[in-house]
């Protein structure tokens, strides 16, 4: 057997993806404060791009602002061959002539709200650790009392509770015990009340002796029983103390107002506001889509360098025009993907509106079932674009600010014919009947299954349970009010 090397033409075709096309793939997965960093990048650059949202000087046009965004073309639209030539064939009326509907109004320095900037508005929550350390450096205590009062502040989780015992503390810092556990009584006596408590017991007791008097009964029911009391056990306790159980009904509902974990006021998540990007409300019973473009730059083409290749770039070397036709070619492409996010955005939402028309309409409970392959057939494109648009993009609507990918769920056969029910309807159903449910007798998810039949669900039980537990909503058992 020879083995030789043979050349031997081949006729194939394969999807070329162009740095331009790949550029408006990554802009349209892009989150609005993704873009908006993504543009100041492209700026810092591309000198041949400027930004117009400050000034606008007469006969110079910027990218179009109107609630369907039109762009002269695409990048997808136009062939990888013509990319060399596309300097020479930009509509320069367009992106700078006189008139047109993408002038803009200059805007009076002096019409400002006089609001201060934004970044003089934030501010960030001390911590539960911070908090501590601001009250134990005002306390009036010998400095190595005060030493060891910080050093047990810093081992309090974020629930209030220490996570180290007198004992550690103590041959950490090479101090006495009894000199640390001055300390620790002097930090359970700040704010929030019960925080440095080694375990719920000792947290409950540190809030109902503050309390006084009035809270007698029920600081005796912790101290000697609370493992009783931690089963609830209203009776048991009461034979215990030869009591009334209304008098221990009464200590238990004293009980209950207590915090089982202080810390939790000063540890928890900071809210996350979110600026939709995409804006619907109803004018005339016609639905209205406007794309929020509040802080990002109106790009224009920088009308220096279009007379620098216009008119007074005639004597330049060949490798400097050159140049200023790749930055101008690229600012150009810019733009053009830029206009072709909006452009597809709309056309997403668009298309949600009318397939969830229901919930624009009426709310979550009219929800139908919806996959991207719908939205995807509805506007004639490819299910990974409308994957891409919907990521990590907000629309406000009349019924709150929800995700874009929240619109797409699937669904619940309703038996007889009907149409299938979305399965968020069906976990708004099951969040409404428990909300109307009595204290008393709360529904099992066998009975909330039975409910759902009866009008027109069919859903197992098991699947009521997981859709209860996805909504954080307690079992029965867990719902019951105990006194």
């Amino acid at each position: 057997m020879v083995l030789e090397l043979r050349q031997s033409p081949k006729l194939a075709q394969q999807l070329v993806m162009t740095p331009q096309l790949q550029q408006a793939i990554k802009l349209l997965q892009l989150s609005r404060l993704e873009l908006e960093q993504a543009v100041r990048e492209e700026m810092e650059v591309n000198p041949a791009l400027e930004d117009a949202s400050d000034e606008a000087p007469e006969g110079e046009l910027s990218t179009p602002e109107t609630s369907e965004p039109e762009a002269p073309a695409t990048p997808e639209e136009m062939p990888a061959s013509q990319e060399s030539g596309l300097i020479d064939r930009i509509d320069w009326e367009y992106y700078f002539g006189e008139g047109g509907h993408g002038e803009r109004i200059n805007r009076d320095p002096e019409d400002e709200d006089g609001a201060p900037y934004y970044e003089n508005t934030l501010t960030r929550r001390l911590s539960l650790s911070e908090h501590l350390e601001v009250q134990i450096r005002l306390l009036d205590m010998p400095e190595s009392e005060r030493e060891a009062a910080l050093y047990l502040a810093g081992n309090i989780d974020e629930n209030g509770y220490l996570n180290t015992t007198v004992e550690e503390a103590a041959e950490a810092l090479g101090m006495p015990v009894e000199e640390v556990s001055k300390a620790l009584v002097a930090v359970q006596t700040l704010d929030p009340l019960g925080v440095g408590a080694r375990d719920l017991q000792e947290c409950l007791l540190i809030q109902a002796k503050d309390k006084g008097e009035e809270f007698e009964l029920p600081m005796r029911i912790i101290k000697d029983y609370f493992d009783l009391f931690s089963k609830g056990d209203i009776a048991g306790i009461a034979r215990k103390l030869k009591l009334s159980k209304e008098a221990v009904k009464e200590a238990f509902q004293k009980l209950v107002t207590l915090w089982p974990r202080p810390g939790r006021a000063y540890s928890e998540d900071e809210i996350q506001y979110i600026t939709p990007d995409v804006h619907v409300f109803k004018m005339d019973d016609q639905w209205i889509i406007s794309l929020n473009e509040d802080g990002q730059p109106r790009l224009r083409l920088s009308s220096f360098y279009r007379h620098l290749l216009t008119d007074g770039g005639q004597g330049m070397p060949r490798e400097e025009r050159e140049f200023l036709k790749q930055k101008v070619n690229s600012a150009l492409w810019f733009i053009k993907s830029i206009e072709q996010r909006k452009r597809t955005i709309y056309k997403v939402v668009e298309s949600i509106i009318k397939l969830q028309n229901g919930f624009f309409e009426k709310g979550v409970k009219f929800l139908r079932p919806l996959t991207l392959k719908d939205v995807a057939e509805d506007i004639e494109m490819h299910e990974s674009t409308v994957s891409r648009v919907t990521s990590g993009k907000y629309v406000h609507t009349p019924h709150g600010t929800f995700e874009l990918k929240y619109f797409f769920n699937s669904g619940l056969n309703r038996g007889g014919g009907e149409e299938d029910i979305a399965s968020k309807s069906v976990k708004e159903k099951i969040r409404e009947i428990i909300r109307s449910e009595g204290e008393k007798k709360p529904l099992s998810d066998q009975e909330l299954m039975r409910l759902l039949q009866n009008q027109g669900i069919r859903i197992a039980r098991r699947t009521v349970t997981k859709y209860r537990a996805q909504l954080g909503l307690l079992s029965s058992s867990g719902r019951r009010r105990q006194f």
